[in-house]
């Protein structure tokens, strides 16, 4: 900075407003700084002095962050939205002569649970400090950087080292010149951490206990229902809202169970049928094969609020399918993800005329088979020509020559059906006259207990985890002063361990949860089991083909096919305890008196 060679400049610049007038004459970029020309005029009952002093000013950049998207407008109950920060930023610059240049912004975006290396602004903030585009970095609040004690400090550090002057409307300036510098520095964000931490403690507590009482607790509206304003006024001044079924959608929602439950149909073929059929989503869209299966796997229909672990009482006005139809369509979708085929029983697609579809493998090397069809054409003995389109199933293996396969290339479609829908008839009759027995249940809530057991040794795991990665986060602080027995790099991985260990552990917690969730169901639905056996036996005689297909797929897990005809049936233990005194597995050898040969 020039110096005046004025007399009385230093006392003059000790009180400005009485011996100066200060006029901004004029601001040019020289060398990628901004230089601002102000001219002095000092006045004395004597004489006037003039003098031009040119002062370089320093390039300001600003990083404006809040965590959710409702922060992203002004509210008058929400500390640190983006308008109130913006503000701060500019007047606090205001005040210290300085001009912002640049202003990055993040709308939604989580310092406690995005890392830095995730998050655009601060990779843009670094590519531009490293090519010296700045030389202050201004935030509203240094939490603004980010929440992650492990992480957020070195971040900090990292522009400092760079050149980059760290400064905070709240906080003023962070240097980190000595070790206390340091220190503070930690302390902060761990600070951060901690409040993050335990603001989501509070909020998840909330949202937990809200779902405990059956309350709605935002988000987005499942397809079936709509939001209504409740009448209460949140602490944030908003207006609370609640969901009630709107009958319309509830009418698809009812058809895309039954028919995926009942005809077997998949989410293609189910979106393109409500399509065609004149339903649309909440905005007007055409239905996706992702929207159904959301649908079909959301527990609300059964009138079930959930939020993580936390399951809802059962509200009543909210329910729009009964839970074994739900939990027909959870063993469908479960069953369609199996990739591999002796694990899968059902029909992938039932449109077509087959009986068996998903469960028929080849008795001889294992392979499923497929469906085919050919013209069986011939002339009978009195002249009369005969051309009718018959069915087949073939061993998947040896058509294709995966393997030296000693079965028959291709086998009957109608004789194999026919054996299966008789077998299907007598223990549909059978069913008719069978209790259910007390055992059952005694199997169930056996089963009950290990998972219950298995959830409480995930527990202790994730509070030894927990306590791990406390004890790491807490050495930081020592490795910054130098007290502690790791070093930086070294404390670094094993914190990013420890968070990995912790991420499987709850992913683990997750699914045994839901897997309890589900045999809790089970167990209390076996009544219904029961009676959904029971109206098969009813109606499998009036069923539509594809009808048919569903049920055969629901009780039969597994058909094996050898030479000769001989037929193996697996039953599915769910449906097989009901049949009393009859053998789980059935082996028949139909007569071959009136079918032609498939090939």
């Amino acid at each position: 900075m020039n110096k005046f060679s004025c007399v009385r400049q230093e006392n003059a610049e000790e009180n400005p407003k009485t011996d100066y007038n200060i006029f901004v004459d004029s601001h040019e970029l020289l060398d990628n700084r901004i230089s601002t020309t102000k001219t002095f005029r000092y006045r004395s009952p004597a004489e006037i002095f003039t003098k031009t002093q040119v002062i370089e000013m320093k390039k300001v950049y600003c990083l404006y962050r809040v965590s959710t998207t409702h922060q992203v407008e002004y509210s008058q109950n929400t500390d640190g939205d983006i308008p109130m920060q913006k503000t701060a930023c500019h007047e606090f610059a205001d005040r210290q002569g300085w001009t912002i240049v640049k202003e990055f912004y993040e709308k939604g975006v989580s310092g406690y649970k995005v890392s830095a290396n995730d998050r655009d602004a601060i990779q843009d903030l670094k590519k531009a400090a490293e090519k010296g585009e700045f030389e202050i970095l201004l935030v509203f609040k240094f939490d603004r950087l980010g929440r992650i004690e492990s992480e957020t400090p070195f971040i900090l550090e990292w522009f400092v080292a760079h050149g980059i002057e760290m400064w905070s409307t709240k906080e003023g300036q962070q240097k980190i010149e000595t070790r206390t510098d340091k220190l503070i520095n930690f302390l902060r964000f761990w600070q951060a951490g901690t409040e993050s931490e335990n603001t989501s403690q509070r909020v998840t507590t909330a949202m937990r206990q809200m779902v405990q009482a059956g309350q709605y607790v935002g988000g987005v509206t499942p397809y079936g229902y709509c939001t209504v304003k409740s009448g209460k006024i949140s602490k944030h001044g908003r207006e609370l809202q609640q969901l009630m079924i709107h009958e319309q959608e509830a009418e698809a929602v009812r058809l895309i169970f039954e028919k995926t439950v009942h005809e077997g149909y998949g989410s293609h073929r189910m979106s393109q049928y409500l399509s065609d059929h004149g339903y649309r989503t909440h905005n007007g869209a055409r239905f996706q094969y992702n929207s159904i299966n959301r649908i079909l796997s959301n527990s609300i229909y059964c009138g079930y609020i959930r939020f993580g672990e936390v399951i809802s009482p059962r509200r009543e006005d909210l329910q729009i399918i009964d839970d074994d139809l739900f939990m027909a369509a959870q063993y469908i979708l479960q069953q369609r993800k199996e990739k591999e085929h002796d694990k899968r029983h059902i029909a992938m697609n039932t449109k077509g005329h087959t009986l068996l579809s998903g469960n028929l493998f080849c008795g001889h090397c294992g392979s499923h088979m497929i469906a085919s069809s050919w013209w069986d054409r011939y002339t009978r003995a009195d002249g009369t020509k005969v051309d009718r389109k018959r069915y087949r199933y073939l061993c998947y293996h040896k058509a294709r020559k995966l393997c030296e396969c000693e079965g028959a290339s291709a086998y009957t479609a109608d004789r194999i059906d026919a054996v299966i829908l008789d077998l299907i008839r007598t223990y549909l009759e059978r069913i008719k006259t069978t209790p259910k027995d007390l055992a059952i249940e005694r199997k169930y809530r056996q089963h009950l207990k290990e998972l219950q057991s298995r959830k409480r040794q995930l527990e202790k795991e994730h509070e030894a985890i927990a306590r791990r990665l406390q004890g790491l986060t807490d050495e930081i602080g020592r490795s910054l002063t130098g007290d502690s027995r790791f070093d930086t790099d070294t404390l670094a991985d094993a914190i990013k361990r420890a968070r990995e260990d912790l991420t499987r552990n709850e992913e683990l917690s997750a699914k045994c949860a839901q897997e309890l969730t589900e045999q809790a169901t089970l167990t209390e639905g076996l009544d219904g089991k029961y009676g959904q056996f029971r109206s098969w036996a009813e109606v499998f005689d009036r069923a539509s083909r594809e009808e048919q297909k569903m049920i055969v797929c629901q009780l039969i897990q597994r058909v094996e096919i050898q030479k000769g005809y001989e037929i193996t049936v697996d039953f599915n233990p769910t449906y097989e305890q009901f049949f009393g005194e009859a053998e789980p597995n059935q082996e028949t050898n139909p007569n071959d008196k009136t079918d032609r040969d498939a090939g």
